[in-house]
């Protein structure tokens, strides 16, 4: 499917765009079901928060209006929206006045091994550590070179995913995924106040969680708190849910309380 540049159809990119030049944009990855974007709402949240922290001048109503024309297009699939700030000359200086860019991008459905979610996965141990920033802390921001450099890190079909620390040793997330472990029939995952992305399947498994009433707790994680956990998955918007099976000598079971999540999550996405 074509793409979306600032509503129009277009395949090329002003060499001036912010984007481009500084990584100075936002993104979300969306999967399309029958025309609908899933989680449209926590999406288009997490991406208005990004842009009031990021001061971009940005008209949401318009934003919202043409993802919902686009993915009604692309029927079934993965729709990329793409905001940066728009264009500027030379230099880290922006004009405020300068409409930020929106980009469409439409893919087919993601085509992910079905074993991932049936059985689990294995994380990668990556040496690449997240740099700690709070300004950053919790976006899905374009500057994704510690991820880039991280995903290189492995290949082949034994791990699907790898594990991500921030530079003090703390458990933060996977590349492209939020990790979370179940302790005591506790249901965690990390605190993102310095580094790593706030998910949106994340906030969602966090907000069915509480209202199911199965506790909760957003909180640093340590490498030993890992290995003694009784339950681990990590989840994206995409796939939904995967239990984690192993970490390096770490080995743990498909839990009860993840299937749960799991199913939950297929819902939403087949929804």
């Amino acid at each position: 499917m074509e793409s979306w540049v600032d509503g129009q159809p277009a395949d090329v990119l002003s060499l001036k765009d912010r984007g481009l030049a500084y990584g100075d944009g936002l993104f979300e990855t969306i999967a399309v079901h029958g025309g609908t974007p899933v989680l449209l709402e926590r999406h288009l949240q997490r991406l208005e928060a990004g842009c009031r922290r990021l001061a971009f001048n940005v008209d949401m109503r318009v934003l919202s209006a043409e993802l919902i024309a686009y993915a009604q297009n692309l029927d079934n699939g993965v729709l990329k929206l793409i905001v940066t700030r728009g264009d500027s000359l030379r230099g880290y200086a922006a004009d405020p006045s300068t409409p930020a860019r929106r980009i469409l991008q439409g893919s087919p459905p993601a085509a992910y091994p079905a074993i991932h979610a049936k059985q689990g996965v294995r994380l990668f141990p990556c040496t690449v550590r997240l740099s700690e920033q709070p300004l950053l802390a919790g976006l899905k921001h374009l500057n994704r070179l510690e991820q880039v450099l991280a995903r290189a890190e492995w290949s082949g079909i034994e791990y699907a995913e790898g594990l991500m620390l921030d530079t003090s040793g703390r458990v933060i997330e996977g590349v492209f995924s939020n990790l979370f472990l179940v302790h005591d029939g506790v249901l965690l995952t990390a605190d993102l106040s310095r580094c790593g992305v706030a998910g949106v399947m994340r906030a969602e498994l966090l907000f069915q969680a509480k209202s199911q009433g199965i506790a909760t707790q957003i909180t640093d994680i340590s490498l030993e708190q890992l290995h003694q956990a009784d339950e681990v998955f990590v989840c994206n918007s995409v796939y939904g849910v995967w239990p984690v099976l192993g970490y390096g000598s770490a080995r743990w079971s498909v839990g009860p309380l993840t299937r749960k999540l799991q199913t939950l999550a297929r819902t939403l996405l087949d929804a």
